[in-house]
């Protein structure tokens, strides 16, 4: 009776939870890959040339051999560096830029955690990411590395600020911090139209967030040789990388959940409304993750004045501004959310 027991209450509830994780962490670290593919793909179409096109066809096994190479080099760390928080740190920033995907629903119940404080978790789980790049950066006991760590830190606090009072905003129209209510309050409107310089600032904040370019300091390879991962080689440099581009894909993933209405279609009509949610979800991701990469296209790289003038003195003053306007006109004309 007992074994039975324990084999209902832990064995077969554990072994649900780890095919949940599975579920959700193996199409994500697969979609890193065709992202890493897929950038190369339009940077080079941005810029004339024809991209990745020999590994598999139309080059699309690139990443993959790219991914195999690197795993096979040696690891080699810096005799002068501290060994443990060395190792240790690309495994921070794997790990965290993962933790976030627990919260995410994909399509109505597909989530692993539906906790009632989503937005928060995910807003914790990405400000403590910078944890990672700030020991890699020490442990290298190297200047470049250091600056860039340094650069890193102020840079994702500077910009986290005013991602929290975006995130206040959204939360202002839908009284619930929990994703899935989120999603089903913009059933009527997506909040990317009636808050559109929030979406913006949220936008251009996650671009800062994730270090990429025009904001990709902490890396920047004219003045940093290879900013905090300059040491990093073979396996460890797979995890950073891994990591970077994982947390792209959360941080579009936020903003289509918070202002691109996450699952639900453009518009509640026949031929739309029949096609699974997770579709629309995986297209919207896709689109912003388009974006991001158009942007490192298309745009110079920032001074580091003017990337710390942007996120105190403009995005800081006008999402404190947007909160104050909301809060506002959600009082004059009565349409306070119930559980506010």
């Amino acid at each position: 009776m007992n074994s039975f027991s324990l084999l209902n209450d832990l064995i077969f509830p554990g072994a649900i939870i780890i095919a949940q994780i599975l579920a959700v962490l193996m199409p994500v670290l697969i979609s890193v890959a065709f992202l890493v593919y897929a950038e190369r793909k339009v940077l080079a179409l941005i810029q004339l040339r024809r991209g990745p096109n020999v590994v598999g066809p139309f080059g699309i096994l690139q990443s993959f051999a790219d991914a195999l190479k690197l795993l096979t080099k040696e690891n080699i760390v810096p005799a002068n560096s501290n060994k443990v928080v060395f190792l240790l740190a690309p495994i921070i920033t794997m790990v965290l830029s993962l933790a976030g995907w627990a919260v995410i629903p994909f399509a109505p119940n597909w989530v692993i955690a539906d906790i009632n404080v989503g937005i928060m978790y995910l807003f914790a789980v990405s400000s403590l990411g910078v944890y990672g790049i700030i020991m890699a950066g020490w442990a290298s006991n190297s200047q470049y590395p250091f600056l860039g760590a340094l650069r890193s830190a102020a840079q994702m606090v500077s910009y986290e600020v005013s991602i929290g009072f975006v995130i206040i905003t959204v939360l202002l129209c839908v009284g619930s911090l929990n994703l899935s209510k989120i999603v089903e309050a913009q059933e009527t409107v997506w909040f990317a139209i009636p808050l559109l310089p929030m979406f913006v600032v949220f936008f251009i904040s996650a671009l800062a967030e994730t270090n990429r370019l025009p904001f990709d300091l902490p890396e920047d390879e004219s003045t940093l040789v290879a900013g905090f991962f300059t040491e990093y080689s073979s396996a460890s440099f797979v995890l950073f990388f891994l990591g970077e581009y994982a947390s792209m894909i959360l941080m579009s993933s936020m903003t289509v959940i918070l202002f691109m209405g996450g699952w639900l279609p453009p518009f509640d009509i026949f031929p739309l409304n029949e096609i699974p949610g997770v579709i629309w979800f995986t297209l919207k991701v896709i689109f912003i993750l388009f974006l991001f990469i158009w942007v490192r296209g298309t745009f110079p790289r920032y001074r580091y004045d003017q990337l710390m003038r942007l996120g105190w003195k403009i995005f800081l003053p006008l999402s404190l501004l947007w909160v104050v306007l909301t809060a506002g006109f959600l009082m004059i004309f009565d349409m306070v959310p119930n559980s506010l």
